[in-house]
């Protein structure tokens, strides 16, 4: 029985991973063979994929692509973990006139579909002069994060005893020391959780950059990976694929890297609480 669990394991790991197998070898590969042919190997190598592919065939390169959606993303994540911290304390450790009924409202926008919100939001930020910048990601961000961290922090906020918030008034402490000092180290796992969820919705969002970016000079790689499908007359896919390969490099590194927390931050901010 345990030799069929494990052979029913490598199945399904192998199956999850061939499709990055495939996309690596296949960024060595001809137009011709990627279509033509099913074998994983080369059968002639095209070594310079990723450097024609990193320099493009317009006057930027993927660097300044690469370079502008960590311009994007990092504030983003920062600004969204930082503020979804401090709505959560707001709601896990304080008592305040209609507490339950603005959890509700907080809870109900995550049934809200997110293409409801595309028109009113691109008006908005259209009268505020923000279209073709950053400040549609970077400021909602800043302004309390998003729904779906607040309730998982919450749930961890949860979890930690109160008796380390009156331990800390105690011996003269206000809120924002027992946030900074207490609870901010007690929650690192639950924050590099939603840092990492952050980071790889933002860093593969393709359909928000395409409504409120259209100067090439400021596209992500989301948005330039598409541009280069409609620039040439005759795509180059062995540069297109390497190209998508290397934009996966970042969100597959972060996680290796901090997979401790992440896989800490999940159980218990899906258990506690």
């Amino acid at each position: 029985m345990q030799l069929l669990y494990y052979i029913f394991l490598t199945g399904l790991g192998f199956v999850m991973v061939y499709p990055l197998v495939w996309l690596l070898f296949a960024s060595f590969k001809s137009n011709s063979e990627i279509f033509g042919s099913i074998h994983l190997l080369p059968k002639e190598y095209v070594w310079d994929s990723f450097r024609k592919g990193w320099e493009g065939s317009g006057q930027y390169t993927f660097g300044t692509f690469f370079l502008n959606t960590f311009i994007l993303v990092i504030p983003t994540v920062v600004f969204t973990v930082a503020s979804s911290l401090l709505v959560a304390y707001g709601f896990a450790r304080f008592t305040f006139p209609l507490k339950k009924l603005f959890f509700a409202l907080m809870i109900s926008t995550l049934f809200l579909p997110a293409a409801v919100t595309v028109i009113p939001r691109f008006m908005l930020f259209g009268q505020f002069g923000w279209l073709n910048s950053y400040y549609p990601f970077i400021v909602p961000a800043l302004c309390g994060g998003g729904p779906f961290f607040i309730f998982l922090l919450i749930q961890f906020l949860r979890g930690l005893p109160k008796e380390l918030d009156e331990s800390a008034k105690m011996d003269g402490g206000h809120s924002f020391t027992i946030l900074i000092r207490i609870l901010l180290p007690l929650s690192k796992a639950a924050l590099f959780s939603a840092g990492i969820f952050q980071f790889i919705w933002t860093w593969n969002d393709f359909f928000g950059q395409l409504i409120y970016i259209n100067s090439i000079k400021k596209f992500t790689i989301s948005l330039a990976l598409r541009m280069s499908l409609d620039v040439a007359a005759s795509v180059e896919w062995n540069r297109v694929l390497a190209m998508s390969l290397a934009a996966m490099i970042p969100s597959v590194l972060l996680y290796f890297f901090a997979q401790k927390y992440f896989v800490e931050g999940i159980a218990t901010t899906g258990l506690k609480g």
